[in-house]
């Protein structure tokens, strides 16, 4: 009897089933097909209840976790590790000059002196000295070239990443030829903003363009590269607010006389 009620519930076409359903909902006629549909429905839980493979205590334990098992996207996401603990650009930064080697870190600090020194003196005197500004444009210069050959240095090894070709060992000539010409200016302000684009060109080359140097030599190049070129701007700021000042000074000791 089972198997054939079986057949005839879920085994029916899908036709048959498709127009015999409204009318079973609507207007409820047919109550015999209702009662064996129900008890077809009755009887196979009964069955599969009786399996040997589902015993109640499966059963149950299956039941509790449906209940207790949750969507994966209503799942709330941890972060990782990297997201939550990932340090800033700034907090990188210093991590790599801590890391750089204590000669290049001290020598390279040691070598801003000069450059921070002279603006320093000028504004704490509050004069204008023409031979210390020529003097730090002449250090400025010597250090530009030092920049610019460094490349060369870098690139000859055989194993080294950059290779001696037109593009590494052309570059590094231009950042001593703007060196030169800065030194060629009779005006200082005019050799200081020289200076400042040989910097920055040199920059330019050593942390992108390119092939690079270890990180912790681009942050080092980066910092040093700062210094000097707010020292060479100072240098030149305070050349044109001293001798205005000088010059106003004069005026109005003429105008006593």
């Amino acid at each position: 009897m089972f198997p054939l009620l079986q057949r005839c519930c879920f085994h029916m076409p899908f036709k048959l089933q498709k127009s015999t359903s409204p009318r079973l909902l609507l207007h409820g006629n047919n109550k015999t097909t209702w009662s064996s549909v129900g008890l077809c429905l009755q009887r196979d839980a009964c069955h599969l209840s009786r399996s040997p493979s589902l015993n109640p205590a499966s059963v149950y334990a299956t039941k509790l976790q449906a209940f207790h098992t949750s969507l994966p996207f209503l799942k709330k996401k941890t972060p990782k590790e990297s997201e939550t603990k990932d340090p800033g650009v700034w907090q990188r930064s210093m991590k790599s000059l801590k890391d750089s080697p204590k000669p290049a870190l001290y020598l390279s600090l040691a070598g801003l002196i000069p450059f921070a020194s002279v603006p320093l003196s000028m504004a704490v005197q509050g004069t204008y000295y023409p031979e210390l500004a020529f003097a730090q444009i002449t250090y400025g210069a010597v250090t530009v070239s030092f920049l610019g050959g460094m490349r060369w240095g870098f690139a000859l090894p055989e194993n080294s990443p950059a290779k001696p070709d037109w593009l590494n060992l052309a570059n590094s000539t231009i950042p001593p030829l703007l060196a030169w010409q800065a030194l060629l200016f009779k005006d200082i302000t005019h050799g200081a903003i020289m200076l400042v684009m040989a910097l920055g060109i040199a920059l330019h080359y050593d942390v992108s363009l390119l092939p690079t140097y270890p990180r912790w030599f681009k942050v080092l190049r980066v910092v040093g590269t700062l210094v000097m070129v707010l020292s060479l701007l100072a240098t030149a700021v305070l050349k044109t607010l001293l001798e205005n000042q000088l010059s106003d000074s004069r005026n109005k000791c003429q105008n006593i006389k």
